[in-house]
C-alpha cells in the first residue's frame, strides 16, 4: 500500500504575521502544535493548542508553494461555510488570505482515521454519516458546481489510454477497452442528476472517528451537486483498494453503477499517474497507481 500523504509545512514554518492572525483568532498564544501528516497538500495541516487552553486544527497554504493547493482552500473556505451546523463535519471558526496565504482554523475534533484494513464498526459508521450528510444537505446549497463537471475530464481516462496506450498497460485492460469507456461515459451521464450535496473524495484518510464512535468528515475542497448514492461509492471504492467489505456500504444501490464508477476511477488514476508530480507532492502518482492497480481485480470480476 502506498500511504495517502505528502510533504507538509509545519506551523513553525509559517510567516510570523499568519500565526499571530491564527493566535488572535483561536485565542492566546499556541504553545503546541501536531503536524497531520495525511492528505496531499504540501501545506500545514496542525492541531493546535494555546497557552489558555484552547484548540483548533489549523490548515495554511500559499499560492508559491502549490497554485492549485491554495485554489483548493479558498474552495474549502467556501463550501465548508455552506455547511449545515449539524453536518458531520468539523465547524470552521474563520478563514482569511493575507494577499499570499490561505488559511483555514477550524474546531478541533478529537478522533482518529478509520482503521485500514477497515472494520466493520467503522464501515457502518461512515455509512451512517453520509447518510445523515444526504438527510441534511438535500437539496444543495446553492452555488455548487456540478458533480459531472468536476468529474467529466478526469472521467475520459480510458479515452486518453485508448489513444496512448501505456507500454505496462494490463493485457485484459487492453481487450476490453471499449467496455471501460462506455462505462465511465454512463458515470458521467449519471452524476448529472441529483440535487445533494457530495463530498467527493471520501476515504478513510478524510475521516475522523471520535471517541464515542460517531464519524466526521473532513476536507471538502471537492464538494458538488449530485445523486445521494455517490460518496458511498466513492467510499465502496476506498474500502475495497483498503481492505474490507464494500458490500457494506453499496447495499441498495445497483450494482453495476458501482462498477461503472469503479472502472471510471481506474481510469482516471491509470491515465493521471503517467503525469509528472505537481510541485510539492512527490508521492501523489504513486499512490495513484496504487488505487488503480487495487480497483482491477473488481473490474475483472465484475465486467
Amino acid at each position: 500500500m502506498v500511504p495517502a500523504s505528502g510533504k507538509r509545512i509545519t506551523w513553525l514554518e509559517l510567516p510570523e504575521a499568519v500565526r499571530a492572525r491564527v493566535e488572535r483568532i483561536v485565542g492566546g498564544r499556541v504553545t503546541g502544535a501536531d503536524s497531520q501528516p495525511g492528505g496531499f497538500s504540501p501545506g500545514s495541516a496542525d492541531r493546535v493548542i494555546t497557552d489558555r487552553g484552547r484548540r483548533a486544527f489549523v490548515k495554511a497554504v500559499a499560492a508559491t508553494i502549490n497554485a492549485r493547493s491554495a485554489e483548493l482552500a479558498r474552495q474549502e473556505m467556501r463550501i465548508t461555510a455552506l455547511l449545515p451546523e449539524a453536518a458531520p463535519a468539523p465547524r470552521l471558526i474563520e478563514g482569511f488570505e493575507d494577499g499570499e496565504w490561505v488559511v483555514l482554523v477550524f474546531e478541533d475534533v478529537e478522533g482518529a482515521h478509520p482503521r485500514t484494513p477497515w472494520v466493520e464498526s467503522e464501515i457502518d459508521a461512515a455509512v451512517t454519516a453520509l447518510a445523515e450528510l444526504a438527510r441534511l444537505t438535500t437539496p444543495a446549497p446553492p452555488g455548487l458546481p456540478r458533480a459531472a463537471d468536476e468529474f467529466a475530464g478526469n472521467f475520459e481516462g480510458w479515452d486518453r489510454i485508448t489513444a496512448d496506450p501505456p507500454a505496462d498497460l494490463d493485457p485484459w485492460l487492453r481487450d476490453h477497452l471499449p467496455e471501460l469507456r462506455a462505462a465511465s461515459a454512463r458515470t458521467i451521464d449519471r452524476l448529472r442528476t441529483g440535487d445533494t450535496l457530495t463530498h467527493c473524495d471520501v476515504r478513510a484518510d478524510n475521516m475522523l472517528v471520535r471517541p464515542d464512535g460517531r464519524l466526521v468528515i473532513v476536507d471538502w475542497p471537492w464538494a458538488s451537486a449530485g445523486p445521494d448514492w455517490w460518496d458511498r461509492v466513492i467510499l465502496a471504492a476506498n474500502v475495497w483498494v483498503h481492505g474490507g467489505d464494500p458490500v457494506r456500504v453499496i447495499e441498495g444501490i445497483d450494482r453495476r453503477i458501482v462498477t461503472d464508477s469503479f472502472a471510471a476511477f481506474a481510469g482516471m488514476f491509470f491515465d493521471i499517474c503517467r503525469l509528472p508530480p505537481p510541485p510539492g507532492i512527490p508521492t501523489v502518482r504513486a499512490f495513484q497507481r496504487w488505487q488503480a492497480d487495487a480497483l482491477l481485480p473488481w473490474l475483472k470480476a465484475e465486467m
